[in-house]
């Protein structure tokens, strides 16, 4: 979920949905009708006013393009980046937007525009504006309260408000 809001900030807008692969922290049971979508990824998704629409399971044309974009990505990045030595994570993200850079800048040949330009130019005014605040990650469970109506919770004790029903 943090990758996804640092990249909501880095496109600058939101999409109307989001195409996740079956991932843990996204999808709790996969299902062709009626996919189970996580509690928090769910909150993350109705914060910035997103659809999630969760990829077939086992079915990979729906998610072709984005492989084939990822492999064109990895595959520019690793070959720039493979007989370098890095000392930081800093360093390492620096190189690495570097080479984004220059493959984002780089004028495709039967376009004849480059990757940015598409982005700026189609995709970005389909964006929704972001939200004011960033969306802060929630852990969400089950607990039972004490006879002292207190709740555990990694070995902090919290208060719970009794509410009598009338």
């Amino acid at each position: 979920m943090g990758s996804h809001v640092r990249m909501f900030a880095v496109f600058g807008g939101v999409p109307r949905l989001i195409v996740p692969d079956n991932l843990k922290s996204g999808v709790s049971r996969a299902s062709f009708y009626d996919p189970e979508i996580n509690r928090s990824y769910g909150m993350m998704a109705s914060h910035y006013g997103v659809g999630v629409l969760p990829a077939r399971p086992r079915r990979p044309k729906d998610k072709a393009k984005v492989e084939n974009g990822m492999r064109f990505a990895q595959s520019c990045l690793l070959g720039r980046l493979r007989k370098q030595t890095f000392f930081s994570l800093a360093e390492a993200n620096t190189a690495i937007a570097d080479v984004l850079e220059r493959i984002n800048n780089h004028i495709m040949r039967r376009l004849g525009v480059s990757r940015r330009h598409l982005f700026e130019s189609v995709e970005h005014a389909a964006l929704a504006s972001l939200p004011t605040e960033d969306y802060e990650f929630a852990e969400w469970r089950f607990a039972r309260v004490s006879t002292d109506y207190h709740v555990e919770f990694q070995s902090f004790f919290y208060s719970v408000l009794r509410v009598s029903r009338s």
